[in-house]
């Protein structure tokens, strides 16, 4: 059976109307199986969770839970914060009898989504929602929430997952990105830079999002302003920096994340100066002088951390990361590898560009 028929199975479990006019997949992210419910007036977002990604859906949806009512009590506009929808037995999760597990949200009305910035405002504005954010969540308690993917941004650990797949060429990929390959070890120093700064008590720890493309935020449809970050389900204890360099690696690209053609693919230095300046705007203040001077090194360690993962899922048979044609996988590491490229070159203006805010 489709994934299709068991959303419209699913459909019934939820506190909804079941006389919808449609389902049909929406959106064109890697990770969950999306689908969109509509009405004659009113739709609904359905998702079923990847448990390759996500091996605790519960825990998932119970950080969702807590983070969200946290929001709405700080927010007036409920378009601002996402809903989740009860099940009929009053749960935020249902399970059909395949061991899917389905969440259903309100839609977000008069909002649009970004694939990739229409303009450097636009870009910006989704810094102001991420910095708010984390601007809004700095008193929530971060240790109290479940870790879903441990180690999800530990470098370190990444690069040693590298290594086993480099190891174990499962699919006798290797000899074909050997270029790649030594890209990741000619950088390896690199890698524990802000875990040391943790160490050191230069880097707190805080509620994360932890996958802040600007595709993960919407605008206000009429006037184009930071209005709502969804896509909740990597809310863990983590670094502000991360948050950052993410938006950074996906947002400040000339090019799509797949771009084939290299030379299309370009760091743009002006989109990370716009988007360092909405972010702290949200961030009304809230991270320290150590974080401020961190934020390029966030930037290129989730770059350079993302293109590991890319490149790790393609030697172990694209098993994580959604793919619509062969080679995707690789495509997508050579583009943040170029981006790293670029980044190290700018290195010095990147610096020096958020010195003025501290």
């Amino acid at each position: 059976m489709e994934m299709i028929d068991y959303a419209k199975q699913a459909i019934s479990h939820f506190k909804i109307p079941q006389d919808y006019s449609s389902c049909t997949p929406y959106g064109n992210g890697h990770i969950n199986a999306t689908f969109c419910i509509t009405y004659p007036n009113e739709k609904y977002i359905m998702q079923a969770i990847n448990q390759n990604a996500f091996k605790h859906p519960e825990q998932v949806i119970s950080n969702i839970a807590r983070v969200t009512e946290f929001l709405r009590a700080k927010r007036e506009d409920p378009r601002s914060v996402m809903k989740l929808i009860e099940t009929t037995d009053g749960e935020k999760l249902y399970r059909d009898d395949d061991n899917h597990f389905w969440r259903v949200y309100s839609f977000v009305e008069n909002s649009l989504c970004l694939d990739l910035p229409e303009s450097t405002e636009d870009f910006r504005q989704c810094a102001i929602a991420f910095g708010c954010f984390q601007h809004d969540l700095s008193t929530f308690p971060a240790e109290e929430l479940f870790e879903t993917i441990p180690d999800f941004h530990n470098t370190p650990k990444r690069y040693e997952a590298f290594l086993a797949a480099l190891e174990a060429d499962a699919f006798g990929r290797a000899a074909e990105v050997e270029k790649e390959i030594k890209f990741v070890k000619d950088r390896v120093d690199f890698y524990s830079t802000l875990f040391d700064a943790h160490e050191k008590g230069e880097l707190p720890l805080r509620v994360t999002h932890n996958d802040t493309k600007s595709n993960n935020v919407l605008l206000d449809a009429s006037t184009r302003k930071a209005l709502c970050v969804i896509d909740l389900d990597t809310i863990m204890p983590g670094f502000s920096v991360n948050d950052f360099g993410d938006s950074i690696r996906s947002g400040a690209n000339t090019a799509a994340e797949d771009e084939r053609d290299l030379s299309k693919v370009h760091f743009n230095l002006e989109l990370f100066k716009a988007y360092a300046d909405g972010f702290l705007q949200g961030c009304e203040g809230g991270l320290t002088s150590s974080e401020i001077m961190l934020l390029p090194e966030g930037a290129k360690m989730m770059t350079i951390e993302c293109g590991m993962r890319f490149l790790t899922d393609y030697l172990s048979g694209d098993t994580y990361f959604r793919t619509s044609r062969p080679g995707q996988n690789l495509d997508r590491c050579r583009t943040q590898f170029k981006l790293v490229e670029e980044m190290e070159a700018a290195w010095d203006d990147m610096k020096e560009s958020v010195k003025k805010y501290l």
